[in-house]
């Protein structure tokens, strides 16, 4: 009995080779990415994301600084390396220091919280006296008041701490992100943080088309 239950055992593994039949093996899991992520461009700079969602063509769609990569730019999630290149950076704008990159919805899940930021929409510029807070990849999650457009316009300054890597990241009010992060003046953690209003980025990015226009975060 058991001879005769090896041999059909035997012919019918035979069988299943010659029809191609397999074993099912699970898709890998997608890399979480959001507002906050660290973002490794190129395979040599660290940056953060500062929201991710869609733009009006249904493409997965995300925005951080311009300063942390042109155009063509590879990015890997810096907490999960082995994922590989998500996205690239499809626009880099100089003017207004800020970047749209594309993800690849194939790899990449979208979330609408990192850390002690959640993002639920895009609003107007935070004004004093203000609290705003900020949550990047280098130190974190950090807040401030807010001081409100002391130069130009289309910028906010934030008594919050920041330093290199935090580049990129999203400055919300509750739940309203209404800045980016881009730089700092004098010393790190103790000068103003400044950064580009969310109003203003994304109006250039509707008026210049393409990639990321009509974006909504997720």
């Amino acid at each position: 009995m058991l001879k005769r239950l090896s041999l059909i055992f035997a012919v019918l593994a035979v069988i299943a080779a010659m029809l191609g039949v397999g074993t099912a093996t699970a898709a890998p899991p997608k890399t979480v990415l959001g507002g906050g992520s660290g973002i490794v461009i190129d395979d040599m700079y660290q940056c953060t994301l500062t929201t991710i969602g869609y733009d009006n063509a249904g493409r997965l769609v995300g925005i951080t600084a311009g300063h942390c990569g042109d155009a063509g730019a590879t990015v890997v999630s810096e907490s999960a390396p082995d994922a590989g290149v998500v996205g690239q950076f499809v626009v880099s704008n100089s003017d207004y220091d800020y970047a749209v990159l594309q993800f690849d919805p194939a790899k990449v899940q979208p979330v609408n919280t990192i850390g002690q930021v959640t993002i639920t929409e895009i609003g107007k510029p935070a004004q004093f006296p203000a609290v705003a807070c900020k949550q990047g990849r280098t130190t974190g999650h950090t807040c401030g008041v807010v001081y409100g457009d002391l130069l130009q316009s289309q910028e906010t300054w934030t008594q919050m701490c920041v330093i290199e890597g935090d580049s990129g990241s999203p400055v919300v009010v509750g739940t309203t992100l209404v800045a980016m992060v881009n730089a700092y003046l004098g010393v790190a953690c103790f000068g103003p943080e400044l950064g580009t209003n969310m109003t203003s980025i994304i109006d250039n990015i509707n008026a210049s088309g393409g990639v990321g226009a009509g974006y909504r975060p997720i």
